[in-house]
């Protein structure tokens, strides 16, 4: 797979290292959630080995926070899909919180002791069930529809792995297939049965899906949030937007022109630089109270299986 050489984790001056603790947390941590320890059960392992290609991606910030806005606009365009989320979830009413739900979701699907994770993809399963309805277009649809779970499983994954390839690491499709591959266990339990394994099946989804993804001013409404909401801590809020420029920029080109995404929406090649130097010097960066950390805690194993390759 082609890689770029390993860099030697970076030493941070204690006060730099706070803040980008806090912020890192504010993605992750909602206010009114309960605090995961992932450093606990000793021994437990998670859905995913520490010596994935997963765990290095889900520590990066960058890659998180792009990734995820870009996954969500592909699942944005689906009609079913796009209603089920706008009419039945948090994002208009708290993006803030929602964005940290799914962040903390993310942190103990990938790091989590296995039975965390069980428990609390059971717990979203159950919440699924009650939810349903019809689109504006009068098509009724189902939360826990197994081909509405792939396209949501299948875009989170393309989105996390294609923002850490473009901004942080590039990942030949030997790679991404094996970061797909790594996510089959979680979408099995999500009920997402027929989520793709390789990167050549995420190609064959994606084209698939040409006849069914539309536009919608939900969209645009949901990029304004992502770029005004105070996601990140005050002094990062500039990055904010940045990263959201960025995340349009990953989504895939006959998409963004079916939605009406223009180059206004995406990262110039200036702010791609900026974004490349962000995501490559996070990557660096090994914070002691991140999930991927305390899990190599948890399990006994050196910190390295994070930076190196």
């Amino acid at each position: 797979m082609s890689l770029q050489n390993a860099r030697s984790p970076l030493s941070l001056p204690p006060f730099i290292e706070r803040r980008l603790d806090e912020a890192v947390l504010r993605l992750t941590r909602p206010a009114d959630a309960g605090t995961i320890d992932f450093s606990v059960p000793a021994g437990e392992a998670a859905l995913i080995a520490p010596d994935s290609i997963s765990w290095k991606i889900f520590r990066n910030p960058v890659a998180l926070f792009c990734g995820g806005v870009a996954a969500v606009i592909l699942e944005l365009a689906e009609p079913s899909v796009r209603t089920g989320v706008w009419e039945h979830s948090s994002f208009r009413r708290d993006p803030v919180r929602r964005l940290q739900r799914t962040g903390q979701a993310a942190m103990v699907t990938v790091y989590g002791p296995r039975s965390v994770s069980e428990r609390m993809i059971a717990g979203v399963v159950r919440m699924h069930e009650h939810v349903s309805g019809e689109t504006p277009g009068g098509v009724p649809y189902r939360a826990n529809d197994v081909a509405l779970l792939d396209w949501v499983q299948a875009t989170a994954t393309f989105g996390f792995a294609t923002a850490y390839s473009r901004y942080v690491r590039s990942l030949d499709d030997a790679a991404l297939s094996r970061v797909f591959a790594e996510a089959r266990a979680s979408a099995q339990l999500y009920g997402a049965a027929g989520a793709p394994g390789s990167v050549e099946e995420w190609r064959a989804m994606l084209d698939g899906m040409r006849g069914r993804l539309e536009p919608s001013p939900i969209v645009f409404e949901f990029l304004e949030l992502m770029r005004t909401s105070p996601a990140l801590p005050g002094p990062l809020r500039p990055l904010q937007r940045l990263m959201v420029r960025g995340a349009v920029e990953l989504v895939p080109a006959w998409v963004r022109e079916r939605l009406g995404l223009s180059d206004r929406d995406r990262a110039s090649r200036a702010e791609l630089a900026v974004l490349r130097r962000l995501g490559r010097s996070a990557d660096r960066v090994l914070l002691p109270s991140s999930p991927a950390v305390q899990s190599c805690r948890r399990l006994g194993v050196p910190t390295t299986v994070l930076t190196r390759w």
